[in-house]
């Protein structure tokens, strides 16, 4: 029997002995045995051929495309591996890798391999994250970091339902928000407040609740961020937005998380910053010929086209295009 490995053979690696237990696949050890089939088979060989991929060699094929693969996946890669090269060696008698278009395949899958390996090389790069870089990012975003706990109470800017010699505008209930301000000031409780403002605007919930605990400053809308500087106690302006209502806050407690509660997060965050950086560089700063890529020709038939298709008549076999 002929028996060709073709990968590159791990000299290196030493075969492992285990004493219990099932037994270890060692590094020369056989884990792809493809049988009736070598690529460099002497065309006078007698015997049969099988190719041999011992686990080393298919061990640096995995790692090469993809660090840590997961085992389900390498069964995959070794299937799709060994069709492939069945297909690759018949390919080859028929001279296909003699071709002009093998030649272009070739060089594109070259530019997309290199690719992405320098996206793997800059991704590791990007996480050599210092102890420095962390404290550093941690002063500088600090208050985005900060923790609020707050007592909201929400004014709809219209009834629902507008009934009775009672029923209330949109200008008065602005100026209800304006009060409730004025008395959550005064201390009142800002539960019991916002029950009287949903009346007011014909809202019926059971039991409002006003509070919001772990409030970020970039989790509020843009135009209410300003609520994360009150002071313990303070209760903001009214805030009105004109899809939405009016808002009043009560700043009830704030804290800062100690930098080592945060690390793992920001390494993340400055990673990930990192790296998106990183690929500025070689993005942009590129024309395309639109006379080659979108000829004018070319949108004047789509236009048409899509001309036809909304002039298409109901009836017929298909359905409409509306």
């Amino acid at each position: 029997m002929v028996v060709s490995a073709l990968l590159a053979p791990d000299t290196s690696a030493q075969r492992q002995v285990v004493h219990s237990g099932p037994p270890a696949v060692g590094p020369e050890d056989a884990v792809i045995t493809v049988h009736g089939f070598c690529v460099h088979a002497a065309a006078s060989a007698a015997l049969p051929c099988d190719t041999v991929i011992t686990r080393a060699q298919f061990d640096r094929l995995a790692e090469a495309l993809q660090p840590d693969m997961p085992r389900p996946l390498r069964l995959k890669v070794a299937s799709s591996y060994a069709r492939t090269m069945r297909m690759a060696a018949a390919a080859e008698k028929r001279g296909l890798d003699k071709t002009e278009a093998f030649a272009e395949e070739l060089q594109y899958a070259r530019l997309q391999l290199l690719s992405q390996d320098l996206i793997q090389v800059l991704q590791k790069e990007a996480q050599n994250v210092s102890a420095t870089d962390v404290a550093e990012y941690y002063e500088e975003h600090r208050r985005a970091f900060e923790r609020a706990t707050l007592e909201r109470i929400f004014v709809p800017n219209s009834r629902r339902v507008a009934e009775g010699p009672n029923a209330r505008n949109g200008a008065d209930l602005k100026e209800l928000a304006h009060a409730l301000r004025v008395r959550a000031i005064a201390g009142e409780s800002p539960e019991a407040l916002q029950a009287e403002a949903f009346k007011a605007a014909g809202v019926t919930v059971a039991n409002p609740h006003t509070k919001m605990e772990n409030v970020l400053r970039d989790s509020l809308p843009p135009s209410h961020e300003g609520v994360m500087d009150l002071r313990v106690g303070d209760v903001s302006e009214v805030l009105s937005d004109p899809g939405g209502g009016h808002f009043v806050y009560k700043m009830m407690g704030k804290r800062t998380p100690a930098l080592g509660d945060l690390e793992p997060e920001i390494r993340e965050v400055i990673s990930s910053q990192r790296y998106h950086n990183s690929l500025k560089g070689f993005e942009g700063d590129v024309v395309f010929n639109d006379a080659y890529f979108d000829p004018p020709e070319t949108r004047r038939h789509q236009s048409t086209q899509t001309h036809r298709l909304h002039a298409r008549p109901a009836e017929g076999p298909g359905p409409a295009v509306k």
